[in-house]
């Protein structure tokens, strides 16, 4: 399989790790997919990665793909069916120059119906991080509309993948109140791959153990530090900012956030609720916290 090349702390680099979840994404071609995916997970853990080189690796075993990514402003559109490819990469251009790409996200659902209806047989629509721009309220509404493509197409069709992202944990809650879709969560990269794309960034760097423990192997918070040459202590201002992590948040939180940064489990046993909202609502925290199983994820 072709590895994708990513943009990644101003350089590009090869993708590594995420061998096990490119493995799911050949399962599911190999056994069908009756669900929609909903993968979640922390920002900057690596879903848009993961996600591109999935895409790679379904047009690889033959499918038509449609990829959507509004926020970075991305997009792959392979369809056979030259019209209806037509018809995408101009809402997609229109979009573009009006900034209206929720409008795009919508349409695929119905494009992707055309396609099969047209007559594509393998088929993998991947929906990056699109919930931002319909809105929160309406993402549960439009895993529905996936799941439609799966149990109502207009023509019969051999295979087809829908997988969406989120990093918005309200959106997940909203999602997991109906049985429209699976949710799958995506953990930040294992010390293996972590290491390999550290070892990918130029010049100094501290030791691999310091950077391992600062960023729990998160992604992009390893670009962030590369950029600031290493001052963590900027990454955290910039966070701190960024999240709005007022003092006013401190000083009502202190003793629970005391006790959940010992012990995240706190946070699902002893917190309460109104704090856990709050985290949530701000993505900084996975509630509830799900099994880190080492098995596939799916």
């Amino acid at each position: 399989m072709r590895r994708v090349r990513l943009g990644f702390a101003g350089r590009e680099v090869e993708f590594v790790d995420r061998e096990q979840a490119l493995r799911q994404v050949e399962d599911w071609v190999n056994r069908g997919m009756a669900l929609p995916r909903v993968v979640y997970g922390r920002e900057g853990c690596g879903k848009t990665a993961w996600l591109r080189q999935g895409a790679e690796l379904l047009r690889e075993l033959g499918f038509d793909v449609i990829y959507v990514n509004p926020i970075e402003l991305a997009f792959t559109v392979e369809l056979g069916v030259e019209d209806v490819r037509n018809k995408l990469l101009s809402l997609i251009r229109e979009a573009i120059s009006q900034i209206a790409w929720g409008r795009v996200v919508w349409s695929i659902i119905g494009i992707a119906r055309s396609a099969i209806e047209a007559g594509t047989r393998k088929l993998a629509i991947i929906v990056d991080d699109a919930f931002q721009v319909i809105g929160i309220d309406k993402v549960a509404i439009y895993v529905k509309g996936l799941l439609g493509i799966l149990e109502h197409p207009p023509a019969s069709y051999d295979k087809v993948i829908a997988i969406t992202a989120t990093s918005e944990g309200v959106s997940r809650r909203e999602i997991g109140r109906h049985l429209w879709a699976r949710l799958i969560p995506m953990w930040n990269m294992i010390r293996e791959g972590f290491e390999q794309l550290y070892e990918q960034l130029p010049g100094n760097k501290p030791d691999f153990e310091d950077v391992w423990r600062l960023t729990g192997g998160n992604p992009r918070i390893l670009g962030e530090l590369y950029e600031v040459n290493w001052v963590a202590d900027k990454v955290i201002s910039e966070l701190i900012n960024d999240k709005e992590i007022t003092p006013d948040l401190i000083r009502k939180w202190a003793n629970h956030l005391r006790e959940a940064v010992g012990d995240p489990d706190y946070l699902w046993y002893n917190a309460p609720g109104e704090l856990v909202d709050e985290l949530v609502r701000r993505n900084l925290i996975l509630f509830p916290l799900p099994s880190r199983d080492p098995d596939p994820v799916d």
